[in-house]
């Protein structure tokens, strides 16, 4: 953390999370990183693979709009951002379950933080992904995009493991409006999860996103991001 500007901090029940901003080499704006512990977890300086989790959707789901948008996870926001950069999405909602994050963005600090406060078809509020997407469906989405773990096996919520299950998925399906797709971010490849995947989606991929580390170019990062879909759902009665 000493090369970072602190702008924030919090104690939660996984660890103590910093958001700072930094400069990197060559670059003229701030680098804007949040860490857990000491651990890197997310960076403005690398943010393909979360941008992609959202574009790859958009262009898997068949329909043409107008789309809705569920996003479980704020972060810095790049997710939601390439969501709402879709030509036929009408509205996502963010939801983010340590309310400090959403402070951040409120606050100004985080680097989308303007735009999203001047944009109209973006709803953020405090709550549980996983235990709306495991609960009863109230509504559906067209696109549900879920960047909460590191990766299925390593995940951050001890709770969230039914997510990961057969069970759990056929619940989330429950979801997506006809035609609807998911996506889920992990760090790592997990067979596992695919698996669990192909046994609850008509439709499902792996899409392996790498980059190089623009601070030191000899090496190369990648994530790996899952997709599932074409489960055909009557629509959710509205509470």
């Amino acid at each position: 953390m000493i090369d970072l500007e602190l702008l924030g901090h919090a104690n939660t029940s996984i660890g103590t999370l910093y958001l700072g901003r930094r400069h990197a080499l060559g670059r003229p704006d701030w680098v804007y990183e949040i860490q857990i512990s000491g651990q890197l977890l997310m960076s403005s300086l690398n943010n393909l693979s979360e941008r992609q989790l959202s574009t790859s959707a958009l262009r898997l789901h068949e329909g043409t709009g107008p789309l809705r948008v569920l996003v479980g996870g704020l972060g810095l926001g790049y997710t939601a951002q390439a969501a709402l950069e879709g030509a036929n999405v009408a509205h996502v909602r963010v939801v983010e379950k340590m309310d400090f994050v959403i402070d951040w963005m409120n606050r100004g600090l985080l680097p989308l933080s303007a735009q999203f406060a001047a944009e109209e078809r973006l709803e953020i509020v405090q709550g549980d992904v996983f235990e709306d997407l495991l609960g009863p469906p109230s509504e559906q989405f067209d696109l549900i995009l879920v960047d909460v773990d590191h990766s299925p096996e390593d995940r951050l919520a001890t709770d969230a493991g039914r997510f990961y299950t057969v069970e759990g998925q056929r619940q989330v399906a429950r979801h997506l409006a006809p035609g609807g797709v998911l996506a889920v971010w992990s760090a790592w490849d997990s067979d596992p999860f695919a698996d669990v995947l192909t046994a609850v989606y008509p439709r499902t991929c792996r899409e392996d996103v790498r980059w190089p580390d623009e601070e030191d170019p000899p090496e190369v990062f990648h994530n790996v991001l899952f997709f599932g879909g074409g489960v055909a759902q009557k629509p959710a009665a509205r509470g």
